[in-house]
């Protein structure tokens, strides 16, 4: 930071205050490369920009900020509240180095009552909700929502299979006869026995679960008293069911329904916010998330930051409890009211069980962040272990490990995964369907890859003016034709000396612990292969990115060869929707059928013209 940068970043900032009116909006502060610095709101765009023109009075890091700062952006809002909305979208979309930062890439599971069957079905969701029906939750992990799933189907006997298989059943099937199903599909139930059914797990999901275990505790001693003692055990099950679920909540309060608690700890410059989801009384689990921020920045701040961005795309509970009360409290309040629809509040306790609640979460939040640590301490002292091994200038911070996988030449899948610090950063992991390479030539698949993978980084090093997510270690999984193969794509592309690879080959008998080693020498050219001790730490640590590279590499090919399989020989056909592709496969029997049809046999069937039953014959022959 020297004088003339920041007599230059002062001077844009005053030349943007003169036009600047006192009105809300959102602003962007933006360095030499046309990267974001800052994005920041306020009630009076004037009046805050004014105050990074106090130079002496501002922090170091935002004296640092302003020093960067080449020009600015501005968007004008109606209120304070659009203001706040808009810079939390900004800074999800853009992550400035000087924001603080929720990185989150993960949805919530819920769980999903299907409403578009008489006799719904109970299930787990994830993503848009798209399907009809009622949806309870968010539950904090899939785990959390499978013993649900579970509790619920003993404690309430509702069906977890598919449409499908539903309209196809004859007799009732295994879950029947174990006591997790009524059996619908066969008539055991009418519907309206059912829709009890289904009304009672409503109930139980939407916290009135002492009126249900009331109901069925009454029927249980209905049937005990009419000595029909296996009616009477099956709602002792259930009951238990119920009580089982209620019971593995690690705490409960007394008149809490829908509320999120949240509770953040801090160690040095590194924080951890635990995120505690509670539904109609129930503990949905809970979930740590570390932001990133500066060391300098007030817990207020990072937690107004992280209610502001978490929202975002997640549902707002009627209240959130906190263990700080955040910065802007009530212009948050007010922006997540709009967002709900309804009113929203976010308390601090003070008193009572609802401080034993923060105390709890505050409990989970440093217990998480210690495990965070030791882990990055853990990568860190393994990252240095790499780069004493390979000779690298600095600790790297960005490794790729690169893979592939097919079968006989199909499905072809190019893998790459990431690690760097913090582990293995799995929202950076990308797979690459190969479309050029010849069937089983592993090398031309692994060219294709490193072409795609170096073009597009410099295609956006060309239109931004930095390297972002640039690696510093390619590990590749091959031998020595793999390592030649990626160095001569590397200097195509004129960025042989800015990257350093390494092979690793399985070695003999491709056994653990035998692998093979291949780097460039000192006049890049790979040098003679070698081998690392088999209980080296750092061999170790390079098997388990390697074995991660090829975990994903296999999985993405699975999921390809899966769609293919899955694929029907009536894709494609113009003018052939669901519908018509339904009635063609239930009149005829396979596609196969459905091939060697002639024209005539197709214009039989409703909804086929003699235009279209054409069509299909021409897509056949």
């Amino acid at each position: 930071m020297t004088k003339s940068s920041i007599e230059t970043g002062v001077k844009v900032i005053q030349d943007n205050l003169k036009q600047l009116p006192a009105t809300p909006g959102v602003y962007r502060m933006i360095g030499e490369h046309d990267e974001v610095l800052y994005v920041g709101k306020a009630k009076s765009l004037k009046a805050r920009v004014r105050s990074y023109t106090h130079f002496d009075k501002l922090g170091a890091r935002i004296q640092r900020m302003v020093a960067q700062t080449r020009q600015m952006v501005f968007v004008h809002t109606h209120t304070e509240v659009e203001a706040l909305l808009l810079e939390s979208n900004l800074i999800k979309e853009l992550k400035p180095r000087y924001n603080i930062l929720l990185r989150d890439d993960k949805s919530f599971p819920y769980i999903l009552l299907t409403g578009h069957h008489d006799f719904p079905q109970v299930k787990k969701h994830r993503g848009a909700k798209k399907p009809k029906g009622e949806y309870f939750g968010p539950f904090a992990s899939a785990g959390n929502v499978n013993r649900t799933l579970a509790a619920l189907q003993r404690a309430f006997l509702l069906r977890n299979c598919t449409d499908n298989v539903f309209a196809n059943r004859t007799r009732p099937c295994l879950q029947y006869h174990i006591k997790r199903c009524t059996a619908p599909c066969t008539g055991e139930v009418n519907e309206a026995q059912y829709a009890a059914q289904v009304k009672q797990a409503q109930q139980f999901l939407c916290g009135e679960s002492k009126a249900v275990q009331d109901d069925l505790a009454a029927k249980m001693q209905a049937a005990s008293d009419e000595m029909d003692f296996e009616e009477a055990a099956m709602y002792r099950d259930r009951i238990r069911a119920m009580a089982a679920i209620q019971s593995k909540q690690d705490i409960n309060v007394d008149g809490l329904k829908d509320a999120d608690v949240v509770a953040l700890s801090r160690q040095g410059g590194n924080s951890c916010i635990q995120v505690f989801f509670f539904r109609g009384g129930c503990n949905y689990g809970n979930r740590a998330y570390f932001p990133r921020h500066q060391s300098d920045e007030s817990d207020a701040d990072i937690m107004g930051a992280f209610l502001a961005q978490f929202y975002q795309h997640k549902p707002v509970p009627k209240q959130i409890m906190l263990s700080c009360l955040p910065t802007d409290k009530a212009l948050l309040e007010e922006a997540l009211s709009g967002k709900a629809g309804l009113c929203v509040k976010i308390t601090k306790p003070q008193r009572g069980e609802r401080t034993r609640l923060i105390a709890f979460a505050m409990r989970n939040a440093q217990a998480a962040l210690l495990r965070r640590l030791s882990e990055t301490m853990r990568e860190r002292g393994h990252l240095e272990a790499v780069a004493e091994l390979f000779e690298l200038e600095d600790i790297p911070e960005r490794i790729e490990v690169y893979d592939n996988s097919h079968i006989s030449g199909t499905n072809m899948v190019g893998a790459m995964v990431v690690a760097g610090p913090e582990g293995f950063e799995k929202n950076s992991y990308r797979k690459f369907n190969i479309r050029e390479a010849g069937a089983s030539d592993d090398y031309g698949m692994m060219r294709e890859v490193m072409q795609r993978r170096f073009k597009r980084a410099l295609k956006e090093e060309d239109e931004t003016g930095r390297r972002e997510n640039w690696p510093d270690l390619l590990l590749i999984d091959g031998g020595l034709g793999q390592y030649n193969t990626v160095r001569l794509i590397l200097e195509e592309y004129g960025v042989a000396d800015d990257v350093a690879m390494v092979a690793i080959a399985k070695g003999e008998d491709r056994n653990a612990g035998r692998e093979q080693f291949f780097m460039a020498g000192s006049d890049g050219k790979a040098r003679e292969a070698f081998q690392l001790p088999i209980n080296d730490p750092t061999l170790h640590y390079l098997q388990r990115l390697r074995d991660e590279a090829h975990r994903f590499a296999i999985g993405s090919h699975r999921a390809r060869r899966k769609k293919d399989i899955e694929k029907s020989p009536l894709d494609g056909i113009a003018g052939v929707g669901a519908a018509r592709k339904k009635a063609l496969l239930m009149h005829f029997g396979s596609g196969k059928a459905v091939a060697g049809a002639g024209v005539d046999d197709l214009a039989q069937i409703d909804g086929i013209s003699k235009a279209v039953a054409q069509k299909i014959y021409d897509h056949f022959h």
